[in-house]
Order: structure tokens, then sequence, then C-alpha cells
């Protein structure tokens, strides 16, 4: 594999963690608490794609 595509995991991973803490932001604050639990569920379908990128 070339180097694009050894690092997209790690890029995806800490894409992932910053939609988590901005969605838990987002949530606790009530600015938005629908786009809040969007962020989340989306941290989870990248978590999911590293996980099978991986495998």
């Amino acid at each position: 594999m070339n180097a694009i595509a050894n690092a997209a995991p790690a890029v995806a991973m800490l894409a992932a963690f910053a939609c988590v803490l901005g969605g838990g932001w987002m949530i606790r604050s009530r600015r938005d608490p629908k786009r809040g639990w969007l962020l989340i569920v989306m941290s989870l379908v990248l978590f999911g794609n590293v996980a099978i990128w991986t495998l």
C-alpha cells in the first residue's frame, strides 16, 4: 500500500475523536443536541470503517 492508504485510518480516527468531543460539547451545552447526536453516530460509523479497513 502507498503512504496515503496507510495514513487514512489514522486520519479517520482523529476525525472520529474530534466528532465525539464536538458532539458531546453540543449536547452538554444544549446548543444543538440533535446535531450533537448526529456527530456521535457519525463517529461510530468512522470507528466501524477503520475496524473494517484494518482487518
